[in-house]
């Protein structure tokens, strides 16, 4: 599933590429997925001129002239796909086709799990899609006040409150290892043993494995491409993710020992750690 930094990066790449201009036809090939598509979604936007893009957690959002914004999020497969026009053959699984003044632009998602609906834009905060969303990472009141006393109250270990997007939104599987790997900080460590200094320097990291992230269009894990059909290269970044057996960046361990970086799993997910390192 596409993480902040890929979201951000197809959310700047729509910004780039489309901007803001008018809707001239929508096309809803395939209304059935995570959430039925509005039967009204083409009434409602076609015609409107989109004046703004954000990222909302995991979602992209476009801000529209009439009031109203759209809400996308990818799921495990979704891609966006931008070109000039309209294609002339729509792939098996171009759900999506929405055509603009400044190109055209197409949700694909093979699995089926994304989500592309509207709402009112002054009513974006309490749709229920983010009624539960937590402190976005960037958002400045993001800090040892705000992140120290809810660690207190967790006893579940660190890297599944990170996952908790109440907690903070849009932190994924494979950021959050790499931001703990940073850190110095153990995944099993239960988050009310952080301390508030070490509070801190994980929202430092988390910002700064974000930020390397997204300046890097992301990581190309399965499914994710950049909505040009070019990959993005953080994973080829990573310090713990994907690399069970082999020695962290920095390793004055004998890996014959300690057997590199150990991979895990949490609730279900994959965790990677150095056990020399991480505390």
């Amino acid at each position: 599933m596409p993480e902040l930094p890929e979201v951000e990066t197809m959310m700047q790449a729509l910004a780039k590429g489309i901007g803001k201009t008018h809707i001239i036809n929508v096309s809803v090939r395939n209304n059935r997925l995570r959430q039925k598509i509005p039967d009204d979604f083409a009434q409602k936007i076609c015609g409107a001129a989109i004046i703004g893009y954000r990222r909302a957690a995991k979602y992209i959002v476009i801000d529209l002239d009439n009031g109203l914004s759209l809400i996308w999020h990818m799921g495990m497969s979704g891609k966006i796909k931008i070109s000039d026009k309209r294609p002339e053959i729509p792939d098996k699984h171009d759900h999506v086709i929405i055509e603009t003044a400044a190109g055209c632009v197409v949700y694909n998602d093979a699995r089926r799990f994304g989500l592309l609906t509207y709402c009112k834009t002054e009513e974006l905060r309490k749709n229920p899609l983010f009624k539960h969303v937590g402190i976005d990472p960037f958002d400045k009141g993001l800090d040892e006040k705000y992140l120290f006393p809810i660690l207190q109250k967790k006893k579940s270990p660190i890297k599944i409150v990170l996952l908790d997007q109440s907690v903070i939104c849009g932190i994924g599987n494979i950021y959050a290892s790499e931001i703990l790997f940073l850190s110095r900080i153990s995944p099993l460590r239960p988050a009310d043993k952080i301390t508030r200094p070490e509070t801190g320097i994980l929202i430092k990291n988390t910002r700064a494995v974000l930020e390397k992230a997204i300046a890097a269009g992301g990581s190309t894990i399965h499914d994710y491409k950049r909505p040009d059909g070019s990959l993005g290269y953080f994973q080829n970044m990573h310090c713990v993710y994907g690399k069970a057996g082999q020695p962290c960046p920095g390793c004055t361990c004998d890996i014959a020992k300690t057997g590199g970086i150990r991979k895990i799993i949490q609730t279900g997910r994959s965790t990677f750690y150095c056990e020399s390192q991480q505390k």
